[in-house]
């Protein structure tokens, strides 16, 4: 690994450049040095989506989850708390749990027996009183919690610092926009199903950045889906809309329909969830959903999130559904994308079905969007990932002398009325360059502040 001062520095610079120039160094992109780097100053810093609570709704229900390389055993015990234990038995460090997913009260070793209760506490231990005479302290042996777990609006959250700021902080203005998605329903969301997986040779941060903030790809890489019908038959609908950066390289874009385009209101949302959010959200958040066709954002680092007005096939009308999509780094080249399809737990059951199939068919592993984005990915980390990349820096400057902050706009964060902007991805990329340039976390409020244990 490159001497990490010299990647501070060469960090350092690229904030620099990227602040004066709105560039981003072609390097940090597909590195290994960088990614290297990652795993102790962002995944080691930042708040990580786990799972959705839907997925572990019964006491003992549990998923097997990642933050960074680390696996964690993410569970609702028998009280009904959350909880994420480390996968490794306290004894030989032996993987505890083989299973992704399923319902038990205790794990045992396969190794040599060791027994842990679903909170994570040590409680049984074979042969304890003739191998420890007794003296073995089960109380001091329990599974090692992440240091902070918190949830948002059914979204459950780890991270590895236990002086990270709270996740109410971390997430800050994008709450406001999660909302739109998360909020409109009395009953809350639920995920349809076990995520889809895939692996791309890919680096994770080109995901992220592309749906934090780039609607200007729809023009050419999704350009036959228009031809097709999918996508609305002007080249340039995805400008018509508003884009949002936030602190701590959150963003989004929301995209209306293009002028002269009638789109079913609310996404197209049944009139019972239109009823309710209505009635949950501030006026001016149901006024945003009414007149949006596509939500698409990143909460920084990986998680993606979005609602998508499509059609399932070329003789269907559009349907919208929400997705989560997380972003999970293999290597410097490599990702496994997850991907879940987000319902309102009381949507009519027709809607249920048909916005599931439109998720699969448009947005899942095999869909018709995601062939499209994911040979620019592969195409953009096997060529970025050689040491001339190092002389290049990429240009982020849409939007610049020409596009003004949206002062009237009526949300939190920078906003521009267009879409066409790539505000979003320059915050993206100072927050990551800030976070590995930093050799203590910048993000730390100190220990009084934090929270300091894995259950929620």
């Amino acid at each position: 690994m490159a001497d990490v001062e010299a990647l501070e520095q060469r960090l350092s610079d690229g904030l620099t450049r990227l602040d004066r120039d709105w560039t981003v160094p072609a390097e940090i992109i597909a590195s290994p040095e960088f990614h290297e780097l990652e795993r102790t100053r962002l995944w080691g810093r930042s708040w990580v989506f786990l799972a959705h609570e839907s997925e572990i709704p019964c006491p003992g229900d549990y998923v097997v989850r990642y933050i960074g390389d680390s696996q964690f055993i993410v569970t609702r015990d028998e009280t009904g708390t959350f909880r994420a234990n480390f996968n490794s038995c306290r004894h030989r460090g032996m993987m505890l749990c083989r299973a992704e997913q399923g319902n038990t009260s205790h794990y045992r070793c396969p190794y040599h027996g060791w027994t842990y209760n679903n909170r994570g506490d040590l409680v049984g231990v074979p042969a304890s009183k003739d191998a420890y005479g007794g003296k073995l302290r089960k109380q001091d042996w329990g599974l090692l919690p992440a240091p902070q777990l918190d949830h948002y609006r059914g979204l459950i959250f780890g991270c590895l610092d236990s002086e990270t700021e709270p996740l109410c902080d971390f997430l800050g203005d994008m709450r406001f926009y999660l909302d739109l998605i998360l909020d409109r329903s009395d009953a809350g969301m639920r995920v349809a199903g076990p995520p889809q997986r895939w692996v791309v040779d890919a680096n994770w941060k080109l995901g992220a950045d592309n749906f934090v903030g780039d609607s200007y790809h729809l023009l050419m890489t999704h350009r036959s889906l228009m031809d097709l019908g999918f996508f609305p038959r002007d080249s340039k609908f995805a400008m018509y809309g508003e884009q949002i950066a936030t602190d701590r390289g959150h963003g989004l874009g929301l995209i209306s329909a293009p002028p002269g385009t009638e789109l079913p209101p609310y996404l197209g949302l049944p009139e019972e969830i239109v009823t309710q959010l209505r009635r949950r959200l501030l006026p001016e958040q149901a006024e945003m959903l009414r007149r949006l066709s596509i939500i698409h954002g990143n909460v920084f680092p990986n998680l993606t999130v979005g609602d998508f007005l499509l059609p399932k096939d070329l003789r269907s009308a559009p349907t919208s559904f929400a997705a989560l999509r997380l972003w999970r780094p293999l290597a410097a080249d490599r990702v496994e994308v997850w991907s879940w399809c987000l319902i309102e737990r009381d949507a009519p059951e027709e809607f249920a079905q048909a916005t599931y199939e439109t998720y699969v068919r448009t947005f899942g592993s095999g869909g018709v969007i995601e062939h499209d984005d994911i040979e620019n990915w592969r195409s953009q980390t096997r060529i970025l990932g050689g040491d001339f990349a190092a002389r290049q820096h990429l240009n982020y400057q849409m939007g610049k002398g020409v596009l003004d902050q949206d002062k009237n706009w009526p949300g939190p964060g920078e906003a521009y009325n267009l879409e066409y902007a790539e505000a979003a991805s320059r915050k993206f990329y100072q927050h990551w360059m800030r976070l590995l340039a930093a050799p203590e976390n910048p993000m730390r409020v100190g220990t009084s502040a934090a929270a300091t244990g894995a259950e929620v």
